[in-house]
């Protein structure tokens, strides 16, 4: 849902993070627009726990490099876009070296959207199009109610392959994690 009218940057987003009205919120840039996001539920916050720590401890033993929860992801040659993605995952010669603070200057290898209660899976195929645009090379939208997860992978302009993995399938990490294998009934366990 917009909530605003005029475009904004990743430095005026980070400027109304810290404003205490806005101590609650998860707000994202999409094409300019401020677009206030549904948090997290129980079980998409443990989700997302689990999905992060099965990536990092992979990453963390391959020197693959960083893994982030809910942090803001702009594409380096624009501000007028930052998404958070839930998990998220930089290879490490893609990753800025420092690290940043604030928001990173780039969208990650791999986004991983967990669907709220409040989200709309049309809005959540919509966001792994903004990924898709700014060089993200594989999305998973999570489907806690079902336990499944779409995967989406670039093809084309404006277009995705999707494919449905459930419980008892495996998740793979395909180019951009390769050999990452997680069986979804230790996401959904």
């Amino acid at each position: 849902m917009a909530i605003q009218q005029r475009l904004y940057d990743a430095d005026e987003l980070w400027d109304l993070y810290g404003l205490p009205e806005n101590e609650q919120k998860r707000l994202e840039i999409h094409d300019g627009v401020l677009v206030e996001m549904s948090g997290p539920g129980g079980i998409q916050g443990r989700i997302a726990t689990k999905l992060a720590r099965f990536l990092d401890e992979y990453a963390e033993a391959r020197a693959l490099d960083i893994v982030t929860v809910e942090t803001g992801h702009h594409p380096h040659n624009s501000r007028y876009t930052l998404l958070l993605p839930d998990v998220a995952f930089i290879r490490r010669e893609r990753a800025p070296d420092p690290f940043p603070e604030k928001f990173v200057s780039l969208m990650p290898d791999l986004a991983v959207e967990i669907r709220s209660p409040n989200d709309t899976l049309k809005q959540l195929r919509e966001k792994a199009q903004i990924y898709f645009r700014h060089d993200t090379k594989l999305v998973w939208i999570v489907l806690p109610a079902q336990s499944a997860v779409e995967i989406h992978r670039p093809q084309g302009a404006q277009r995705a392959k999707r494919e449905t993995l459930k419980t008892g399938d495996i998740l793979s990490g395909d180019e951009v994690l390769p050999g990452f294998e997680l069986e979804l009934s230790r996401l959904f366990a």
